[in-house]
């Protein structure tokens, strides 16, 4: 039997700015999907799945998760027919709309396959397949969930839109970054998500053009807060990149009162991370003492809270 894992993601700047050719800034998380493999009892890829998770989230994804599997089978030279492979997803990454589950999930799949079979892939090829698994999930996938759940790390992520090799970049990090994660409990669907910024982005170009611009300038001053540890700067630019995505129509009043609840009692800033429409928002704590308040404040009125760190390695 062989162990195998999908980082979690937080993406701190850039999700759906990232979809066309916008650089985005995410890291890594230290929770994780777990991929068990074994010999199958029937032909094919079955899936047990035994991860944690929002309720109706696993069976709200299923159709995306049978999809899924059968974009990465075309990238895997295995006949799984003839070599039947079961796969127990577990883990402690707890899945939800926005942490980067989806990715997790196909990361750790392709990586039991390769040890199960001795393919011997390496992670720009473990990566490469996940990305196509991705696009079950989110229909035009930038590829940044599947490369921090490869890789990890902090990284600044810039699509290619020609088609070539996107730029991935280790980030520098100047201080380690307090992070509390927050679930709305709502699964939302980040492929109607990605469609809908289209949609709009088509029907009001001057608008969306002008905030996409914004981000642009935001990201750039982003990355250099975070090499500096100028976490002042950081939590106001999070706070700016939270108006962008309400802006572009993918936050709801779900995740903008937890961004309030998050800034009134102590956070240097807080937004949604991932599609929107639910799922997580995170928020940036000055020390751990805040760290610990915001946490108890979320729990304490029912939330679902993820506490992590990010530095410059998971």
């Amino acid at each position: 039997m062989y162990k195998n894992y999908g980082y979690g993601k937080l993406i701190l700047f850039g999700e759906h700015f990232v979809v066309y050719g916008i650089p985005a800034i995410a890291g890594g998380i230290g929770s994780t999907t777990i991929g068990v493999a074994e010999k199958g009892d029937k032909s094919g890829i079955e899936i047990i799945d035994n991860r944690k998770a929002v309720e109706g989230y696993k069976e709200g994804k299923l159709k995306h998760l049978a999809e899924s599997l059968e974009l990465m089978k075309k990238k895997i030279d295995v006949n799984f027919e003839e070599n039947p492979i079961k796969i127990t997803l577990a883990g402690d990454l707890f899945c939800a709309s926005g942490v980067g589950a989806s990715a997790a999930c196909c990361v750790a799949i392709a990586r039991a396959i390769s040890n199960y079979f001795n393919l011997n892939l390496n992670d720009e090829e473990i990566n490469n397949i996940a990305y196509e698994g991705e696009k079950a999930y989110a229909g035009n996938p930038s590829g940044i969930d599947n490369t921090v759940s490869t890789f990890g790390n902090l990284i600044l992520f810039e699509r290619n839109l020609e088609g070539g090799s996107n730029k991935i970049e280790k980030l520098p990090l100047g201080k380690p970054m307090y992070i509390i994660m927050t679930n709305t409990g709502i699964t939302a669907n980040t492929k109607a998500a990605v469609a809908g910024v289209q949609e709009r982005k088509e029907q009001f170009q001057d608008k969306y053009n002008a905030i996409f611009n914004e981000e642009i300038k935001l990201v750039e001053q982003a990355k250099i807060a975070l090499a500096d540890g100028n976490l002042e700067k950081v939590g106001e630019l999070i706070k700016q990149n939270h108006k962008l995505l309400q802006d572009i129509e993918v936050s709801c009043k779900e995740l903008d009162d937890l961004v309030e609840l998050a800034e009134a009692n102590g956070a240097l800033g807080a937004k949604m991370t991932g599609g929107g429409l639910g799922g997580y928002m995170f928020a940036l704590a000055p020390d751990e003492t805040t760290w610990n308040k915001i946490s108890d404040v979320m729990n304490e009125n029912g939330f679902a809270v993820i506490k992590t760190k990010i530095g410059g390695d998971v």
